[in-house]
């Protein structure tokens, strides 16, 4: 009662909670708040658990905790697998974009997975009240992700999407406000992370973190061969003799690394191509695909696709924040709000 009387007092905002990075926009694009989806936990000596820090600080800590700490990501594969967690991270998000006035309740709209199940729904629904929202809408990423990439939804036309996170990768088929096809796979950001640290294993000899793995990703990753001297130093834990080693990695070697993940997300691409209705897949050929996500900015990823498909290809002006953008949008039109509603 208090929150629907006070709730003009506050502000709409759209959330999504991705794998890698949570965002949260409040207004125009200068209201928009990325962390890194990761809280550190203290478990003392009686067993309760404390939070010691959330987002960019959390994920400074990844893999240099002692043993009483833990950094955990409570989104995997674009679920959240530990509530309470999530809770904590997305709590913590909202009133330092709000400056603590949480109070008002916001009325919020939380990007989903297409095919999201009646349960997690409500499990997702209860997640952002408990974090303080007034009023909770339930946005699916793909229509989510097409609004903000400025793709016209709600047309008679097809549109196809490819969101690339560190989850997974979801393609969708898209006209007159609905999904006519989709299709998702278990590859994203994370699962090339974990590709290079094994690369490394292999054929350097080298033990790294994910967070050095990341930084190979975002400063060499590549979707296509190379054939250049481009080189970055990366340090870890020589795998025989276990002392600390700096090793040379060149851009050809990280793009070796993700060579399989690049191929999965091809073959998913083409494969959903030949799901499509043939009207509509009439309409992908004159329209194009566009990338969205945060892995939409790998290196060549574009090529890639376009090469598999035959068809143009890009990348949404920053796509990482296109879901996020699309359901603020929805917030403010009734009708992609009931087109994109989960």
């Amino acid at each position: 009662m208090f929150n629907a009387v006070f709730g003009a007092m506050s502000s709409d905002m759209a959330i999504d909670m991705g794998t890698f990075e949570t965002r949260i926009l409040m207004g125009g694009r200068d209201g928009l708040v990325c962390a890194p989806s990761a809280v550190a936990i203290l478990h003392d000596r009686t067993g309760e658990r404390h939070i010691m820090a959330v987002g960019q600080d959390a994920w400074q800590m990844l893999g240099r905790t002692p043993g009483d700490v833990r950094v955990i990501r409570p989104i995997r594969d674009g679920l959240i697998t530990e509530f309470d967690v999530a809770e904590a991270l997305l709590r913590h998000q909202m009133v330092a974009i709000q400056g603590r006035r949480l109070w008002v309740g916001p009325r919020v709209a939380m990007c989903i997975p297409y095919g999201t199940t009646e349960v997690e729904k409500r499990a997702v629904r209860e997640l952002a009240e408990a974090a303080g929202a007034r009023t909770v809408h339930l946005i699916e990423q793909p229509l989510a992700a097409a609004a903000g990439a400025g793709l016209p939804i709600t047309d008679a036309c097809g549109q196809m999407v490819i969101d690339v996170g560190a989850g997974h990768t979801q393609i969708a088929v898209i006209s007159l406000g609905g999904i006519v096809y989709s299709r998702s796979v278990k590859i994203g950001g994370d699962h090339m992370d974990q590709a290079i640290i094994r690369h490394l294993e292999q054929h350097h000899g080298l033990t790294i973190g994910t967070a050095s793995a990341n930084a190979l990703k975002v400063s060499l990753g590549t979707a296509l061969p190379v054939a250049n001297q481009k080189k970055m130093e990366v340090r870890g834990r020589d795998v025989d003799s276990g002392f600390p080693r700096v090793v040379s990695v060149a851009q050809v070697d990280v793009g070796a690394a993700l060579q399989e993940a690049v191929q999965l997300i091809v073959e998913a691409v083409v494969a959903s191509m030949e799901h499509t209705p043939p009207d509509l897949a009439a309409d992908i050929a004159a329209t194009g695909i566009v990338l969205v996500g945060g892995m939409a900015q790998l290196d060549g990823l574009d090529r890639a696709v376009g090469h598999a498909t035959g068809l143009a290809v890009v990348v949404a002006e920053e796509p990482g924040a296109c879901t996020v953008r699309g359901a603020s949008m929805a917030l403010q039109n009734q009708a992609l709000l009931r087109a994109a509603a989960g």
